[in-house]
């Protein structure tokens, strides 16, 4: 699909509050075509922190949000993460197989999703708020409030296209060929190589 080659920085902070050395730096997208979150810093709440890194993509870097991106920040009193991700969760379901029905089966993103797809064991995130600029692309029924939650999205943030999945607990689920081709087709979309 794509000729990629990775840049993987992986903190060794395991708290939940933790901030990137690397993304102390104004420029810190400067050197990549697009940016994937998927750190899990529920605690941070330094806001010129986090609006240093969503600056950079409201500028144009793209991003592809993944699972623990959603909560991280969570507990900062402003809303510029939130925003970025394009959806507000605080809270998820229990670990169980959730059954995902595409919203957008049109959508180039969507190309060759089943018509229902069973997670591996994952979490459904409760989504409270979805921002201005989102389009669901897959859905699912929480088993707790019974309530249909976005699972996959498309989110234009400024001048930025940004692709979210809540999924992506557990390793089963990175391993799932119908994810994979979820997160490479997002991804590309995110990166402009898709409509």
């Amino acid at each position: 699909m794509a000729n990629v080659q990775w840049t993987i920085l992986q903190d060794p902070r395991t708290g939940t509050v933790g901030e990137i050395d690397l993304c102390k730096d104004p420029k810190w997208a400067d050197p990549y075509d697009i940016v994937i979150h998927n750190e899990c810093f529920a605690d941070t709440d330094n806001p010129e922190y986090i609006r240093r890194i969503t600056e950079a993509h409201r500028a144009g870097k793209p991003a592809m949000v993944i699972h623990c991106a959603m909560h991280t920040y969570r507990k900062a009193t402003i809303d510029d993460w939130r925003e970025f991700l394009g959806v507000t969760s605080r809270r998820h379901d229990h670990l169980g197989k959730y059954t995902v029905t595409p919203a957008a089966p049109m959508d180039p993103i969507m190309k060759d999703f089943p018509a229902k797809w069973t997670t591996p064991p994952d979490e459904l995130y409760v989504i409270e708020k979805i921002w201005p600029g989102t389009k669901a692309l897959a859905t699912s029924v929480s088993d707790q409030d019974r309530k249909s939650y976005p699972v996959a999205w498309t989110h234009q943030f400024g001048k930025a296209r940004v692709f979210g999945t809540t999924f992506g607990h557990s390793d089963e689920t990175f391993r799932d060929p119908v994810f994979l081709n979820l997160l490479a087709r997002g991804f590309l979309w995110a990166s402009g190589k898709l409509p």
